[in-house]
């Protein structure tokens, strides 16, 4: 299986790990199937996890090799970095800033029920296209051969932006459910809002193949979205549960693991 695996294509390889976490949306959305809301412990220590796979993949799997692209292409490493790094987490803060008009618009104005849930999963959705080029660039990578771009990493990287997709999934087919839209509706809106990952990580993977030159500056953007949604999201959310050093001790071993990962297997 896994030498099936690596004998593929890297858009392909990308394809099917985004598919992935687009199928860990999909298990978001269908709680709403099974629960009106799960046990809060769970979900902080997915979410804490998640961060600690994330901190570790955005330097191990993103710029560490950006930073030995940049030196092959005879680029300013650091220079490189800021761009690629500051570029990622502006997106994500302006896509974050639009969702926050977007609630604002929703409670002055007096929107029918299908605007508030097309605002919500074209939000989300968004939000989810930087995540999709991430684990499309690291995948992308591996064409060159790169030191710390191996295939177990994107597989990882892939793996925690897979987790944090599960409170995504939640987090649109819940309040679609609330809005009165019936079960089966809610699940299809909240698991379409991660179907964006799958298109982003092929155009990613194929950007990264066929513009040399764009690889590192991709790199350090996916890294600096990574770290945008680390530290925007996923600490905060985490941190909020009253057991917080079980939070934080959750994320170190994410950050273990996928450093592990990188230095032993990799």
């Amino acid at each position: 299986m896994i030498q099936w695996f690596n004998n593929l294509g890297y858009p392909v390889q990308a394809l099917l790990a985004t598919l992935f976490t687009w199928f860990i949306t999909l298990l978001g959305a269908s709680v709403v199937f099974l629960f009106k809301k799960i046990n809060k412990n769970v979900m902080d220590a997915m979410l804490g996890f998640a961060a600690g796979v994330m901190i570790a993949a955005s330097f191990f799997s993103l710029l560490s090799p950006a930073m030995e692209m940049a030196k092959v292409l005879h680029l300013t490493v650091w220079v490189v970095c800021l761009i690629g790094v500051l570029s990622g987490a502006v997106l994500l803060f302006l896509g974050d800033k639009v969702f926050d008009i977007i609630e604002k618009r929703k409670k002055i104005t007096n929107s029918s029920s299908f605007k508030r849930c097309l605002m919500l999963i074209t939000s989300i959705t968004l939000h989810n296209i930087p995540e999709g080029l991430a684990v499309g660039v690291a995948f992308g990578s591996l064409f060159y051969g790169l030191e710390g771009a191996t295939t177990t990493t994107a597989c990882m990287l892939a793996l925690g932006i897979g987790l944090q997709n599960f409170p995504e999934g939640m987090a649109v087919s819940l309040p679609l459910r609330r809005e009165g839209m019936s079960r089966k509706k809610a699940f299809f809106y909240g698991q379409l809002s991660g179907f964006a990952e799958p298109i982003a990580g092929v155009i990613g993977a194929i950007l990264v193949i066929r513009v040399r030159t764009l690889l590192p500056y991709l790199l350090a953007f996916a890294a600096g979205a990574m770290i945008y949604v680390v530290v925007e999201e996923l600490i905060p959310e985490s941190q909020t549960n009253k057991k917080k050093d079980l939070m934080a001790f959750f994320t170190l071993i994410g950050f273990s693991i996928m450093m592990i990962m990188d230095i032993a297997l990799g």
